[in-house]
């Protein structure tokens, strides 16, 4: 979203990520945000919360989910889809921890448009039924349904369009 845009109500997450060991030769471990919380803990980022087998949870940090008026199509559909979802966007650092979240979001363009920098980790998780409620009221509250128009377009003038010939020059 625009950051001229002001978002209507914030819903503050704390994001959780999984480090697992890697299969390869040249990374030693794969990075992906497996789940995100409502509300934020009394936590320090970048905490390890638990190891599972060659996998290690960390509390990656906080963020807030931003709702805007203008984006509730989107998130109708996204509550629509069947597996509700949000975004979790990660961009590498340049220490340890390799990663710093950058945002989370409900909206699934604005999560896509997060992969045009291929550096960034964007990874769609499931979202919490009481993020789901907030999300579902905000929709309820907020949405109008616009009715889409087909713009027709201008007919172009043939003759303006039509090559030069050779003689035709006004040196």
């Amino acid at each position: 979203m625009s950051p001229a845009a002001t978002p209507l109500l914030r819903i503050p997450v704390g994001v959780v990520v999984a480090r697992h060991k890697a299969a390869s030769q040249w990374i030693d471990y794969t990075w992906a945000p497996v789940a995100v919380l409502h509300g934020v803990p009394e936590t320090a980022p970048w905490t390890v919360l638990r190891h599972e087998g060659d996998a290690t949870m960390y509390y990656a940090g906080s963020a807030d989910v931003d709702l805007y008026r203008s984006e509730t199509t989107f998130y109708r559909d996204n509550l629509a889809s069947g597996a509700p979802s949000l975004w979790v966007v990660m961009t590498p650092a340049e220490a340890e921890p390799p990663y710093r979240l950058v945002a989370v979001t409900a909206d699934p363009a604005e999560g896509e448009g997060f992969t045009e920098t291929a550096a960034n980790l964007v990874e769609r998780v499931p979202m919490p039924d009481s993020i789901q409620q907030i999300v579902a009221a905000f929709v309820a509250e907020h949405h109008v349904e616009r009715q889409f128009f087909k713009r027709k377009r201008d007919r172009q003038d043939t003759e303006s369009l039509a090559r030069r010939g050779y003689g035709d020059h006004d040196d």
